[in-house]
């Protein structure tokens, strides 16, 4: 056990009789920091089976787990899968505006934690769907989506990274945090509809040249907190797959339904 580790642990029983853990998401009491109450984790919304093996959008026709729905059949994403460890409603609004506004970075670790429990490290199923390799075995890279550096300085930190940074640590994995680079400032994307936010983000994302060699023929796994309409993702991917990458898959924290984030 490293030597922070080692006293984390053993600090932990002081730090919460001076500071009592609560919940991250009411401020409830809690028996162990870091977590949400009971009554809490109701609240949050999760992917279910049976669902398609590329976009996880649920099937309501009978299909079977691990198939893939009408819309990617007739027109094949640009990435090779997404695992989202939530559905985006208020409970996981409330913990993502807390996160990425509010400051609150400690509850990185809580959000990844649910994310790497979708990823499912290790061959297995995932969506009711068989992955021979796991999501992360095999070499993959952990490659957040960067922040204009304008906006990372206004806000202090790039959460997608922080994520990304956990998510290496529960892993294994490695992350090549400035894979990617974001070339201009973009105007917020809340409220606007899928097509709006592709023209948008068109151009807006290029892969690092200083990262080239790590890139040419890489398996990505993206990560990002929220999953509106699939166009910032959708831009990440053209780049990566410009800078010669080979497959791509993106993690995020919630998923939203319909495609159209809410104005906050």
């Amino acid at each position: 056990m490293a030597l922070r580790d080692a006293l984390t642990e053993g600090l932990s029983p002081v730090i919460d009789l001076i500071y009592p853990p609560r919940c991250s998401l009411c401020g409830g009491w809690l028996a162990q920091a870091g977590g949400l109450c009971g009554a809490c984790w109701g609240e949050l919304a999760f992917p279910g089976s049976p669902a398609c093996r590329l976009c996880q959008a649920p099937f309501i026709d009978g299909r079977a787990a691990g198939m893939t729905c009408v819309a990617c059949a007739a027109q094949p994403p640009a990435h090779d899968g997404i695992a989202a460890a939530t559905l985006y409603n208020e409970a996981s609004r409330q913990l993502v505006l807390a996160f990425k506004h509010g400051g609150r970075v400690a509850l990185a670790p809580l959000l990844a934690r649910m994310m790497a429990a979708r990823l499912q490290v290790g061959g297995g199923w995932l969506d009711g769907g068989w992955l021979d390799e796991g999501w992360l075995n095999g070499g993959w890279l952990l490659v957040p989506v960067p922040l204009h550096r304008w906006r990372l300085w206004g806000r202090g930190y790039n959460q997608s990274a922080l994520l990304a940074d956990e998510l290496a640590g529960l892993t294994g994995a490695a992350v090549v945090v400035d894979a990617l680079v974001r070339r201009r400032r973009t105007v917020s994307l809340g409220g606007l509809g899928g097509e709006a936010r592709a023209a948008v983000l068109d151009g807006a994302f290029a892969a690092n040249p200083r990262r080239s060699a790590r890139l040419a023929g890489a398996k990505v796994v993206l990560v990002d907190d929220v999953l509106t309409s699939g166009a910032t993702s959708n831009a990440c991917i053209a780049a990566l797959r410009t800078a010669g990458v080979e497959r791509v898959r993106v993690a995020c924290f919630a998923r939203v339904a319909g495609g159209v984030l809410p104005a906050v």
